[in-house]
């Protein structure tokens, strides 16, 4: 028996279940206001991206509301929630990141094979650049409690996590920024509602850590809501790095993908699979990937 509220093992789906359908309901009342799609065409590419990215991160404390209600939640439950998160990013990564970096590079190049190794090469700088950030940036990983980073222990706590939050939250809000900076909105949408989405449970899992760390709900929830911030920084520098120079569009798509694959990789899976919910996380990952592929496809 885990600690906290614990729902009934028959019915752990129906929160994962919820979340999913609050996201798709929320997309679809975003792509129905009228004159959205017209409005942001009148934006430029800088002011979209910084836009878009806001919009996304601001999914963050939304996420983060139900901690008014709840201290805990269940562990099962929590790996699910982290799986959905890794399946949104994932199924962003390759089909609004690295495949039209792909077709955006042979445009540039010429050809084929050209562009894949612009495109790899771009993958491994963005993973390479956040290994060393998180080498180096002192922080501690808001669920498994493990600090990392040169002199982490010489630290508060709260800004231990303050900082695993932006090494996490930079690459989503670039993946955006890169995303509107292109110019097109139909390809931005929808990464924009896939991170956003991902973000409801991150929220949500961000105040429970700070909580279970000892920190009050009022404090918990405006460090969540200042977690979210940190997306926009990430999307203004992608948006004015590849609108003034288009040729930097390639690079900025494949750089975007390489750090979110290093996040989902070395921080939410593993961290996922730790208390042997590995089933559940899985099941999660599935639901985010396909709510993101339904996503890019429709929008």
């Amino acid at each position: 028996m885990t600690n906290g509220v614990e729902a009934p093992r028959r019915l752990w789906w129906l929160p994962l279940g919820g979340l999913v359908l609050l996201g798709l309901a929320t997309a679809l009342v975003v792509m129905r206001l009228p004159g959205l799609l017209d409005w942001l065409d009148s934006l430029n590419a800088v002011q979209a991206g910084i836009l878009a990215s806001l919009a996304a991160g601001l999914f963050t404390p939304l996420g983060a509301l139900p901690i008014v209600l709840l201290q805990r939640v269940s562990q099962r439950l929590e790996d699910s929630l982290m799986g959905f998160g890794a399946g949104v990013m994932l199924a962003a990564s390759a089909f609004s990141l690295a495949m039209p970096a792909i077709d955006e590079a042979e445009r540039l190049t010429g050809g084929t094979l050209p562009a894949l190794i612009l495109v790899a090469v771009g993958i491994a700088a963005g993973g390479g650049l956040i290994m060393a950030i998180e080498q180096w940036v002192p922080h501690e990983h808001f669920v498994l409690g493990k600090q990392s980073g040169a002199d982490a222990t010489k630290l508060q706590q709260v800004w231990l996590f303050i900082f695993a939050i932006t090494i996490h939250n930079f690459p989503e809000g670039l993946a955006v920024g890169v995303g509107f900076g292109s110019g097109n909105i139909s390809a931005g949408l929808p990464l924009m509602l896939g991170i956003g989405i991902q973000n409801l449970p991150e929220g949500l899992i961000v105040a429970l850590g700070l909580l279970a760390a000892g920190y009050g709900r009022r404090t918990a929830f405006w460090l969540a809501f200042l977690s979210g911030l940190v997306e926009p920084l990430g999307g203004a520098l992608g948006a004015v790095a590849v609108s003034f120079a288009q040729t930097l569009l390639p690079w900025g798509l494949a750089f975007a993908a390489g750090a979110m694959l290093f996040v989902i990789s070395h921080e939410i899976i593993p961290e996922s699979h730790r208390q042997g919910h590995e089933h559940y996380a899985t099941t999660g990952v599935l639901a985010g990937f396909t709510v993101m592929l339904m996503l890019d496809s429709t929008l």
